[in-house]
């Protein structure tokens, strides 16, 4: 059963923004209350006083100091890439040997970009300009879903034990919301983290991610 607490609790747990400004003392109750005062009034199907929430509020405990400054200070270098074209493509049973093809046809030239990644049902193709030709020639019998021209990347390398640290990923992502940055692509390695992003944005996602570097 819903208790206002357990609803207030729910929603806090699914806004990280929330939770983070609340783990920060960053956060008026009062104003936080009516802000939430119109949801859990509609999951619980009845009126909510505002000092109930701010109750709840109150009991609720954010997790703190998750993420440890000395982290994000230990991240390696930061490479920027432009020029990144992004195929998308539905998989087949002939999709991995033309990807076979494109990669033997690339591989004693030096400088291309090629990354290959795939879920249940797509696959991505992102590749330097120069490759746009070949991956449309060895995929032309695919069914094309989507292709973005004109992306550039962000290639950082990755603190020791960076999978173990909570919190890491959600601090990049959260700087580059506030300052509305979107991103379009990202894929993630053992050791490295690339973010594509639309050109316009890639100067100002670098300074925000050497801040990073520097400050904390």
């Amino acid at each position: 059963m819903n208790t206002i607490t357990s609803c207030v609790h729910d929603m806090l747990r699914h806004q990280p923004f929330l939770d983070d400004a609340l783990s920060k003392d960053l956060l008026n109750f009062s104003a936080l209350a009516a802000h939430l005062q119109p949801d859990v009034e509609k999951v619980l199907r009845k009126p909510v006083k505002q000092g109930s929430i701010i109750m709840a509020l109150r009991r609720y405990a954010p997790q703190r100091n998750l993420l440890k400054n000395a982290n994000l200070r230990e991240m390696g270098d930061i490479v920027v890439r432009s020029g990144i074209t992004e195929f998308t493509y539905l998989n087949s049973n002939t999709l991995l040997g033309n990807q076979a093809l494109l990669m033997n046809s690339v591989k004693d030239q030096i400088g291309v970009y090629l990354n290959y990644s795939s879920t249940y049902q797509e696959s991505n193709i992102l590749v330097s300009t120069d490759l746009k030709e070949s991956v449309a020639d060895f995929f032309k019998e695919e069914t094309l879903v989507s292709v973005k021209s004109e992306l550039s990347s962000i290639t950082i390398a990755l603190p020791k034990n960076s999978s173990k640290t909570v919190g890491l990923y959600f601090y990049i992502f959260k700087l580059l919301a506030y300052e509305g940055i979107p991103v379009f692509e990202m894929i993630s390695t053992a050791n490295y983290f690339a973010l594509f992003l639309e050109k316009e944005f890639i100067n100002q996602a670098f300074l925000l991610l050497n801040e990073i570097k520097i400050s904390r």
